[in-house]
């Protein structure tokens, strides 16, 4: 067998003995046994999102200054104007809040119809708007007592920053004069806009 399996030629190559080759350096992790037992439930792994985020593509109709009417939320069927886009897509709109109580909003343009009524907003300061700042502050779970979870507690109304309230006066003041200098606008944009009977929604010229 010796010679059967060439050992002699590897021999013969290495100068008569055999090739020695450096043990391994041992690994400094510790091995762990594998449970003898697995969980009974599926443990679920979160999917990574290898999704590209494309931004938001304006439509044509809708430019800064355009008169929009809401089609969906709170306000339904009110017309505000469209101040601009935010990096989420959203658009930034207010009625203003002082003729049709619409204040700064976000809204998707999926759900507005743009109008060829437009305002000049050039005179409009919302450069510093942004999505952060319709952010709202986390709130801290607490636990409730024996009591107070049979007792029924009164609901506070939320009240809204200062500094937020201050700053719609700021835009309503800035929009305000802007609306007033078109003659009927304010009166266009504090009625709500409905659909009467006889009237045909695919015919109608906004």
């Amino acid at each position: 067998m010796y010679h059967k399996c060439g050992l002699w030629g590897i021999k013969d190559k290495n100068g008569g003995s055999f090739p020695k080759h450096d043990p391994k350096p041992a690994s400094d992790k510790p091995t762990e046994k594998p449970p003898k037992f697995y969980p009974a439930d599926d443990v679920k792994t979160p999917i990574a999102n290898r999704r590209k985020l494309k931004p938001t593509k304006l439509r044509a109709s809708i430019t800064p200054g355009t008169v929009l009417i809401l089609l969906a939320g709170w306000f339904i069927g009110k017309r505000v104007v469209f101040l601009k886009q935010l990096p989420s897509g959203l658009l930034l709109v207010i009625g203003p809040f002082k003729v049709n109580g619409v204040p700064l909003r976000r809204v998707s343009q999926s759900y507005v119809i743009g109008m060829s009524t437009k305002v000049d907003i050039s005179g409009v300061n919302v450069e510093k708007i942004d999505d952060k700042y319709f952010a709202k502050e986390a709130k801290k779970k607490k636990t409730k007592t024996e009591g107070e979870f049979f007792e029924a507690e009164k609901e506070e109304k939320k009240s809204l920053p200062q500094d937020k309230k201050d700053d719609q006066k700021a835009v309503d003041a800035q929009l305000i004069k802007a609306v007033e200098a078109v003659p009927d606008l304010k009166a266009y944009l504090g009625a709500r806009f409905t659909l009467r009977s006889g009237m045909k929604p695919h015919k109608l010229v906004f």
